[in-house]
C-alpha cells in the first residue's frame, strides 16, 4: 500500500510538470499552424493526454480484462468535467472565447448516448467497435475541416510564434507529452494497487480509481492552461478526451477482446456523463460561473457513490 501512495504522489509531480511544458508546446504548435488554439486543445492536447487511457485500454484488453478499460473510459469523462474541470470553475470560473467550443460541447454530449445505444444489448463486439471508430473518424474530419477554414480566413496574420523555432515548439510539446505519459503510468499502478487491494470489480476499479489516476495529465494540462490565461486549450482538451476516449479508445479494446457488459455498472457513468456535460454549457459570451463547478464536484461525490453501489464493491 505504501508503494501505490508514493507512485501516486510521484505521478503528480511528473504531471505538473509535464503539464507545463505541454501546454507550452501546444500553443506554440497551434500559432505556427495559423489554427485556433482551441482547435489544438481538442485535437493535439486531447490525444496526448488521453494516452494514459489507450495504454490502459491495450494492456487490460491484451490481459483478457477490458472492462476495466470501458471504466476507465466512461469514468474518465465524468471525472474530466464533474472533477477535473469543476475544481478550475470552483476557483476563479471560466470563459469559452471559441465559437467552436460550443460545436466540441455538442460532440462531447452525444457521448454516453451513442456509448449507450452501442452497449444496450450487453455486448461490446467488434461490430460496435467498427461503428465507434466510423464515428471518431467523422469527428476528426469535421475538427480537420474547421481549422483548415481558419487558416483560409486568417492566411494574412502574422503569428508570433511563427517567428520562433519549430523545432524548440515540438521538443516542448513531445517532453511535456513523454512526463505525462510517465506520471500516468506512475499514477495507474499506484491507483490499481490501492483499489484491487480493497477487492472491487474490475469496471469499478476503472471507473472510480483507474479513471482518476489517468485523469492527471488532463488536471495538470487544464489548470496550466488557465493559469496561463489559455482557457480554450484548456476547455478544449476536456471536451476531446471525452470524444477520443469514447469513440477511439473504447473501440480498440474491443476490437482486441470484444467482451459482456453489465448494464446496471454502466447506467451512473452514461447519466452522469449527460447531466454533467449539459452543465458545462457556455452561457452568454462563453461564460462559465463558478456555482457550475461546486454543484459539478457534488455530482462527482454522488457518481462516486452511485457506481460503488451499482458494481456492488466490497468497502
Amino acid at each position: 500500500m505504501t508503494t501505490s501512495i508514493l507512485l501516486l504522489l510521484a505521478g503528480v509531480l511528473l504531471a505538473w510538470f509535464g503539464g507545463t511544458l505541454f501546454v507550452d508546446g501546444s500553443v506554440g504548435l497551434a500559432r505556427w499552424a495559423r489554427c485556433p488554439v482551441a482547435v489544438i486543445g481538442v485535437t493535439v492536447a486531447a490525444f496526448g493526454t488521453s494516452s494514459p487511457e489507450l495504454m490502459v485500454a491495450i494492456h487490460a484488453a491484451g490481459d483478457g480484462v477490458p472492462q476495466i478499460s470501458l471504466g476507465d473510459v466512461l469514468g474518465s469523462n465524468v471525472v474530466n468535467i464533474a472533477l477535473i474541470l469543476a475544481l478550475v470553475l470552483a476557483l476563479t470560473g471560466m470563459k469559452a472565447e471559441d465559437h467552436g467550443v460550443r460545436r466540441d460541447w455538442g460532440w462531447a454530449l452525444a457521448v454516453p448516448f451513442i456509448m449507450t445505444a452501442v452497449l444496450w444489448d450487453g455486448w461490446f463486439s467488434r461490430v460496435d467497435a467498427i461503428v465507434l471508430l466510423g464515428v471518431f473518424v467523422l469527428w476528426l474530419l469535421l475538427v480537420i475541416r474547421r481549422a483548415r477554414r481558419h487558416r483560409a480566413r486568417n492566411v494574412e496574420e502574422i503569428i508570433e510564434a511563427g517567428r520562433a523555432s519549430l523545432t524548440k515548439t515540438v521538443f516542448l510539446t513531445l517532453a511535456g507529452l513523454g512526463l505525462l505519459i510517465l506520471a500516468a503510468q506512475c499514477v495507474v499502478h499506484g491507483g490499481q494497487g490501492v483499489a484491487l487491494a480493497l477487492g472491487w470489480s474490475p469496471f469499478v476499479v476503472g471507473a472510480v480509481v483507474v479513471a482518476v489516476a489517468t485523469g492527471t495529465p488532463e488536471l495538470a494540462t487544464t489548470i496550466i492552461a488557465h493559469v496561463r490565461g489559455h482557457h480554450d486549450v484548456g476547455l478544449g482538451n476536456i471536451l476531446g478526451s471525452n470524444v477520443f476516449n469514447a469513440f477511439f479508445i473504447a473501440s480498440l479494446a474491443a476490437l482486441i477482446h470484444p467482451f459482456q457488459v453489465k448494464l446496471p455498472e454502466l447506467v451512473p457513468s452514461l447519466v452522469f456523463g449527460i447531466v454533467t456535460t449539459l452543465l458545462i454549457l457556455p452561457g452568454r459570451g462563453g461564460a462559465l460561473g463558478r456555482w457550475r463547478g461546486f454543484v459539478l464536484l457534488a455530482l462527482y461525490a454522488l457518481y462516486v457513490s452511485m457506481t460503488l453501489k451499482a458494481g456492488g464493491a466490497a468497502h
